[in-house]
């Protein structure tokens, strides 16, 4: 068995607490109120132009950054795969394990919203553009020219224009050309990785203006629509935060007790790494403590430092859910049917949309919107409906996702025969003291 001395992690000094009304969240859930007594008290005003263009602007400004977020998570993503290759099995078996419950994911998402129609009461339309584009996709699925779409005319044509489907082809064979490369391949692999940063930091920038969007994305639905899509966007939001749960407890619970523990127990044992990832809407935050945890729980030092970090950008549960949950909601709204052949689309695009798709706040939503464009194209401008809500259902991703690797670390440790057992039952049946992790990853 691996060696499972704790890794020495230098203490952070913690940041003094922003005020209240400089708080993000707070500031979108102000926003949100303010656009619901708007629209409900006022909707002539509501449904103005400038208001509709707060929330259509913000939708403008996450859909200008799809095309590079998206080549550079996935080649970065497929590259790095060489860092698998030197543990051999366990690369393998984490990939594997990943895609098979990602399905499962994906596919609960699926049936719930198609169990739970909650979006067609919304009665909401997609405007003439949006039919007219398509109506011409549409066309395009008649024929061969579908398939031949995906293959850009050129890699740059490709990228200005937004083609998802275009960006995804050639980010998959530019990430394996990289894989392939090995070691002479390092500093383009770092460029990548930067440059995705720099795209992040980007997000970051546009999220500010996130109240704006908030803001008018919702004084104009409850304005156009009425104070009865509150009960539709409450009911999304219900629905998400039941699948999550039915997924955590069902699928991640089954593998859990096949593996010979309880999920409940793990939960409770990671519950401070959990309310770090409720505060902060992102599963990177708690990254290195969950790292800690995870050796500290029996897992080896090896399997736990390859599988996490591949889990961020190939292992999101959560994020799965909340695409296939918010396409067939947005669908429903507007009143556009989706084939089972749409539908199954959704599960392969939305499998290689969010790779790389890692704890970021607001990268789920970047994730919808590339979904969206690729399956059909009259839904993308049902964003702004989901747009007012997303907040709240950000968090539940974060959980899920972060949840969802922890138990693939624990899976694969005992798949490559790699997990201490003893040591597992011991930590889950005992109660923790916070300080016991917290001075171990000071001191060491």
């Amino acid at each position: 068995m691996s060696s499972m001395a704790p890794t020495t992690v230098t203490a952070v000094p913690m940041r003094a607490a922003k005020p209240w009304y400089k708080i993000l969240y707070i500031q979108v859930l102000f926003a949100i109120v303010l656009g619901v007594i708007i629209g409900w008290q006022w909707p002539e005003l509501a449904k103005n132009d400038w208001i509709k263009a707060l929330g259509d602007g913000f939708i403008k400004l996450i859909k200008m950054v799809i095309a590079p977020i998206i080549f550079c998570t996935v080649v970065s993503g497929i590259s790095h795969i060489q860092d698998a290759r030197k543990v051999g099995r366990v690369g393998v078996k984490a990939l594997v394990y990943f895609e098979i419950v990602s399905t499962f994911a994906l596919a609960i998402g699926l049936t719930m919203g198609n169990l739970f129609q909650i979006g067609h009461g919304l009665a909401a339309r997609p405007d003439a553009a949006a039919v007219a584009n398509y109506v011409k996709q549409a066309e395009a699925h008649k024929s061969v020219d579908f398939v031949l779409n995906i293959i850009p005319d050129s890699v740059v044509g490709a990228l200005a224009r937004g083609d998802i489907l275009q960006v995804l082809l050639f980010a998959i064979l530019f990430g394996f050309s990289l894989m392939a490369m090995g070691s002479r391949a390092d500093r383009l692999r770092e460029l990548i990785d930067d440059t995705a940063h720099a795209v992040f930091g980007v997000i970051g920038i546009v999220m500010k203006a996130a109240p704006f969007g908030a803001f008018g994305a919702m004084a104009f639905t409850i304005g156009k629509y009425g104070p009865a899509a509150l009960g539709n966007l409450i009911g999304l939001i219900a629905l998400f935060y039941a699948t999550a749960a039915l997924f955590v407890v069902v699928v991640l619970g089954l593998i859990a007790r096949f593996v010979g523990f309880s999920i409940f127990k793990y939960i409770a044992y990671i519950k401070d790494e959990l309310l770090i990832v409720l505060g902060t809407s992102s599963s990177e935050s708690a990254l290195p403590q969950l790292m800690e945890k995870l050796e500290r729980l029996g897992c080896s030092k090896p399997v736990v430092g390859l599988v996490v970090p591949t889990g961020y950008s190939f292992n999101l549960d959560g994020t799965n859910i909340y695409m296939t949950l918010a396409t067939l909601f947005i669908s429903q709204a507007l009143g556009v049917d989706l084939s089972f052949g749409q539908q199954l689309t959704i599960l392969v695009v939305a499998m290689l949309t969010s790779k790389g798709a890692s704890g970021v706040t607001g990268a789920g939503f970047i994730t919808l919107a590339a979904t969206l464009s690729v399956v059909n194209p009259a839904l993308v401008p049902g964003m702004a409906i989901v747009f007012s809500i997303d907040k709240f259902m950000s968090e539940v991703r974060a959980l899920t996702n972060i949840t969802g690797n922890g138990i693939a670390t624990v899976f694969v440790s005992w798949w490559e025969g790699e997990l201490d057992k003893a040591t597992l039952h011991a930590r889950l049946n005992q109660q923790i003291d916070p300080s016991d992790v917290q001075t171990a990853i000071t001191t060491g």
